[in-house]
């Protein structure tokens, strides 16, 4: 008979152990027999107010929330993002090269990286050393956009200042392979339909395309540059119909930036995050062979509550369930409150408390429930019966099934699991998170 591993999480009580009954009859959650997108992985993004809340933590608890991150027994991440240059949770504003007209990079630099990132990237390695980067900038240098400033504004369209971009990030692949770090993904402009208060630069879907297809692509093949270009974050987005901003639809952004076969030649995969999920659906339906992601979970706002970890779930089915391969969190850790440098507080799995504890918040067990018993290279099965609608499953490259399985509801859920051949009666608690393993 077969055995199933069961992990459980309630707001008053995470990560617990259950039992499942072997029985018969018409199962409310079966594998349909379908198979589906690959796992790349999962992660979240190493950001300079996540270093700086761990190094206030005291030695064991930050050894300990570390190994909550990546090691075997905890969420295990094995990919995750790094801003090239400053975002909203840097501790500072700043960019790899603020030397006015340095087309030729000459100035290029990480030196600031090695005093936060790096470090914090490096102990995600020591327990996770197969661990890789993708990696995107929320502003260029300042002297490369229309008017001098980190928040707000464009990328010049001049082709000189685009030729030095492309290689901008050229020298930021290199910088970062010689520090024994491996970034796999270049994805060209984080929320480029956002013009933000915080590090941004606004980027319509015309400009990506023609920066991809002219300078970036080109840049990167010349030059041997082992790094894959994606056509992402995209930020916005419709989930049914047409856009009531006729400039955020599908048609207008992530077809405009496909159709094109020269830029498609270098697009390697698309990232979403936030209304970009309205996106994704159509994406995928239109180009199914194209590798698509998740690039930044929703952030809520800063009181980590269970309900909140419970609509994350439900941003994970969307996502997975419309053909996405990886799923990144945004902040790992943050000081207790979790504000940005402009004052939006912000969830986070761990926090760092005032007297230097470290705090498990709801979405830690979200992402473990998953990223714990998943592993690059699993397979998503498809699902049927009534509990499906709550439900994902994957299948590991060592054979085993996994289930993750919600009960949004206030009370316990009898529910009946077939994962092929043998049949258990699981009993979900009330509004938890359960993962089940075969």
């Amino acid at each position: 008979m077969n055995q199933l591993k069961w992990m459980t999480s309630r707001e008053d009580a995470p990560w617990q152990p259950r039992a499942a009954e072997p029985c018969t009859g018409a199962p409310d959650l079966a594998l349909d027999g379908t198979r589906h997108q690959r796992i790349k992985g999962f992660g979240g993004c190493f950001n300079e107010r996540g270093w700086e809340a761990l190094q206030r933590a005291e030695t064991r608890q930050r050894e300990a929330a570390l190994d909550a991150l990546f090691g075997d027994d905890g969420c295990g991440f094995t990919f995750c993002r790094v801003p090239i240059g400053a975002n909203d949770y840097a501790l500072d504003w700043y960019s790899h090269d603020e030397h006015d007209g340095d087309l030729a990079m000459a100035h290029f630099s990480i030196a600031r990286d090695r005093q936060y990132l790096i470090p914090y990237i490096q102990a995600a390695m020591r327990r996770r050393p197969e661990l890789t980067l993708f990696a995107s900038p929320w502003c260029p240098p300042t002297w490369m956009k229309t008017f001098k400033a980190y928040n707000h504004g464009r990328l010049r369209p001049e082709s000189a200042v685009l030729d030095a971009y492309a290689l901008y990030f050229q020298r930021f692949v290199e910088a970062y392979a010689a520090e024994g770090l491996r970034v796999e993904q270049i994805h060209v402009q984080n929320e480029p339909y956002s013009n933000q208060k915080f590090p941004s630069c606004l980027m319509p879907a015309e400009q990506m395309r023609d920066f991809i297809r002219d300078h970036l692509g080109p840049q990167f093949e010349r030059a041997g540059v082992a790094c894959e270009i994606w056509a992402g974050t995209l930020e916005k987005g419709i989930q049914h119909g047409w856009a009531m901003d006729e400039s955020h639809g599908y048609a207008q952004l992530a077809h405009l930036i496909l159709m094109d076969p020269e830029a498609r030649r270098f697009i390697k995969g698309m990232g979403f995050q936030w209304d970009g999920k309205g996106l994704v659906q159509r994406v995928h339906q239109a180009w199914p062979d194209l590798p698509l992601m998740q690039t930044e979970n929703e952030c809520g706002d800063g009181t980590n509550s269970w309900a909140y970890a419970l609509y994350v779930f439900d941003l994970m089915w969307h996502y997975f369930t419309n053909g996405v391969g990886a799923y990144t969190y945004w902040n790992m850790v943050l000081s207790e409150g979790g504000e940005s440098t402009w004052g939006w507080k912000q969830n986070s799995m761990l926090c760092v408390t005032a007297d230097g504890q470290v705090r498990y918040n709801p979405e830690f067990y979200v992402m473990k429930h998953l990223a714990r018993f998943v592993k690059p290279g699993a397979q998503r099965l498809g699902l049927r019966g009534p509990w499906s609608a709550f439900a994902l499953a994957f299948a590991n490259p060592d054979g085993r099934t996994a289930v993750l399985a919600a009960n949004p509801y206030p009370d316990e859920q009898p529910v009946t699991l077939d994962l092929g051949g043998q049949a258990f009666r699981c009993v979900l608690p009330p509004r938890s998170l359960n993962t089940l393993q075969s």
